[in-house]
C-alpha cells in the first residue's frame, strides 16, 4: 500500500508516502511563496527516496483545509491532477484534525486536549478543539482571539495550543493556569496518515472531478504591491 500525503495548506509545503506500517519517507519547505514551484519537485524526490514510481501509488491524500487560499488550490489540484491520470482514489482530510492527530501520534502519553490553530490574519485564527484524532469537541471555525474565549475548555483541563496561528494568542490565552504550547510542533503531511487509512479502508473517497477545498472564508484579492500592475 503506497498513499502519497500533500500537505499545502499552511506557509510549509509538505509531501509524505505512507505505508501499511508507517511513514516511509517525508520531505518539506517552508520557503515562502514557493508551494507551485516546489510541490512536484518534492514529490518527485520522494518517489526517488522510497525507489518507487508514481504508478505505483494506490491512493492520494490532500489536505483539505482552511488555511491558504493559493495553498490548497495548489495542493488539492495537484492530487487531482495525479489520481485522474492514474486513476486511483482521491482522500481529504480536514487540516486541522491532521494537526491534532499529528500532535497525539507524537506525545502518546498525552491526554489533554488540543487545539490545532492556523494564522488567519490580525487576531483571528482557524481553530478546532481535539480530545482526540476522531474526537472533535468544537468544529471548525475563524475565531477573533479575545480574554477568555476559551475559558470553557481551558477551565476543563489541559489544553495544548499548537500551529502558526498560536503563538500570537499566548498573551491572551497563555495565562490560564491550564494552557499550553508546543512551541517545536511543525505540520507535516504524515500528520494525515491515520485519518487517511482508516478513510481508505471504509472506502470514504473523493469525487475527482468536483471536490473542492475547504477555505472557510471567501478569497479576497489584494492590491499587488508589483511595480506596474495595479
Amino acid at each position: 500500500m503506497n498513499l502519497l500525503l500533500i500537505e499545502t495548506a499552511t506557509a510549509v509545503c509538505s509531501v509524505a508516502l505512507a505505508g501499511g506500517d508507517g511513514i516511509l519517507a517525508e520531505l518539506h519547505t517552508d520557503q515562502p511563496n514557493a508551494h507551485s514551484s516546489q510541490l512536484s519537485p518534492l514529490i518527485g524526490r520522494l518517489y526517488a527516496m522510497c525507489g518507487i514510481t508514481a504508478r505505483q501509488l494506490d491512493a492520494v491524500c490532500v489536505s483539505s483545509g482552511p488555511g491558504s487560499y493559493t495553498g490548497l488550490r495548489i495542493g488539492v489540484s495537484t492530487a487531482k491532477g495525479i489520481c485522474y491520470s492514474l486513476g486511483i482514489p482521491l482522500l481529504s482530510v480536514p487540516t486541522l484534525q491532521s494537526m491534532a492527530s499529528q500532535f497525539y501520534a507524537q506525545h502518546p502519553a498525552y491526554e489533554g486536549m488540543v487545539c490545532p490553530m492556523i494564522d488567519a490574519r490580525r487576531m483571528e485564527c482557524y481553530t478546532a478543539f481535539f480530545a482526540s484524532p476522531t474526537d472533535e469537541l468544537k468544529p471548525v471555525s475563524a475565531d477573533i482571539i479575545t480574554p477568555g474565549i476559551y475559558d470553557t475548555f481551558l477551565d476543563r483541563g489541559e489544553v495544548t495550543f499548537i500551529g502558526d496561528g498560536a503563538e500570537k494568542t499566548r498573551p491572551i490565552l497563555g495565562t490560564h493556569p491550564n494552557a499550553r504550547y508546543a512551541d517545536n510542533f511543525l505540520i507535516s503531511a504524515s500528520g494525515m496518515r491515520t485519518v487517511a487509512m482508516t478513510k481508505l479502508q471504509q472506502g470514504q473517497t473523493e469525487d475527482v472531478a468536483y471536490f473542492q477545498p475547504y477555505y472557510l472564508k471567501d478569497f479576497v484579492a489584494k492590491k499587488s504591491v508589483v511595480r506596474g500592475l495595479h
